[in-house]
């Protein structure tokens, strides 16, 4: 069964800055996984949907951003649900670092 990681991640940089970004900094959110990769990555107005790919898995990664904050939603595979608590804590550093 997968597992669905969230963050807020607020910031105050307005839609465009934040959008500007997180499209430059999208694969370093790959670094949250050991050997992970960003394969596939897409925009559908103020969403980014990327894939991370590692240790033979595939994560769903979607990003929404609005004036003030980015909600990040990462959907582990079931192989990875041991690995949710450490994914959270470095979406949830590395995402204010690429919106200072």
């Amino acid at each position: 069964m997968s597992e669905t990681i969230t963050a807020n991640i607020p910031h105050q940089l307005g839609r465009e800055e934040a959008r500007r970004r997180i499209a430059e900094g999208m694969d370093g959110f790959a670094d949250a996984i050991p050997g992970g990769a960003v394969t596939e990555k897409r925009w559908e107005q103020d969403t980014a949907f990327f894939t991370i790919e590692a240790l033979g898995q595939r994560l769903a990664c979607r990003l929404d951003v609005t004036e003030d904050a980015v909600i990040a939603t990462f959907e582990l595979p079931a192989l990875l649900g041991p690995f949710a608590g450490a994914i959270r804590r470095k979406l949830e550093e590395y995402g204010p670092k690429l919106l200072r």
